[in-house]
């Protein structure tokens, strides 16, 4: 079986440690709900990932070099 996390397309999914997580949510003056969110199931996720775990997501980008992106982990 093909690991989806492993391709080459997929951008590097990683669980955001609490300490860097509550910097994220000061810095856009949110709350941990308030982010987009993606699927447990998501195959691109990493297998540490659980519930209500923020995942920080790393693209490759035109015009910035590289985007960074944060979504909650729900059911």
């Amino acid at each position: 079986m093909v690991d989806v996390s492993q391709h080459e397309l997929v951008p590097e999914h990683t669980v955001l440690e609490e300490t860097d997580l509550e910097d994220v949510l000061g810095e856009y003056d949110i709350d941990r709900t308030d982010l987009p969110k993606i699927k447990r199931t998501d195959p691109a996720l990493p297998d540490d990932a659980e519930v209500g775990d923020v995942i920080e997501i790393v693209r490759d980008s035109r015009t910035t070099d590289q985007a960074v992106v944060y979504r909650l982990v729900v059911e």
